[in-house]
C-alpha cells in the first residue's frame, strides 16, 4: 500500500483516499486547430509511458483537499519520491536519480 502525503493540504493517507490519474505532464494537442493529425490525437490519448524506475504522476486527493498534484513514483518499489503541485514544472528524474544513488552509497 502506498503512504502519499498530499503537496497542497500536507495531510498523509494512504492511496485509498487518493485517486490515480496517470502519468503526469501530458500536453494535449490544440483541440481548437482543425489541422491536428489522428496520430497526434491517439498517442494523447493513448501512447504512455511504462518505464522501470521513476515515472510523473498525476493524483488527486480524493478523500482530503480535492485537488489534483503530481508525484514521482519508482514503479520498482512503489516508493513515491516527491509530490508538488500541478503548477509547477516536471520534476528532473535524473536529479532524483542521482539524489536517491548518492543517499543509498552514503
Amino acid at each position: 500500500m502506498l503512504i502519499i502525503c498530499c503537496p497542497i493540504c500536507g495531510i498523509a493517507g494512504d492511496e485509498e483516499e487518493f485517486h490515480y490519474g496517470g502519468e503526469g505532464h501530458i500536453r494535449r494537442p490544440a483541440s481548437h486547430n482543425a489541422s491536428v493529425s489522428d496520430e497526434a490525437q491517439r498517442d494523447y490519448l493513448y501512447i504512455r509511458e511504462n518505464p522501470r524506475g521513476l515515472l510523473r504522476e498525476r493524483w488527486l486527493h480524493q478523500r482530503g483537499c480535492g485537488k489534483w498534484f503530481h508525484a514521482v513514483r519508482d514503479t520498482v518499489n512503489q516508493e513515491i519520491l516527491l509530490v508538488y503541485p500541478i503548477t509547477d514544472p516536471p520534476a528532473d528524474l535524473e536529479k532524483l536519480e542521482a539524489e536517491r544513488a548518492k543517499r543509498e552509497t552514503a
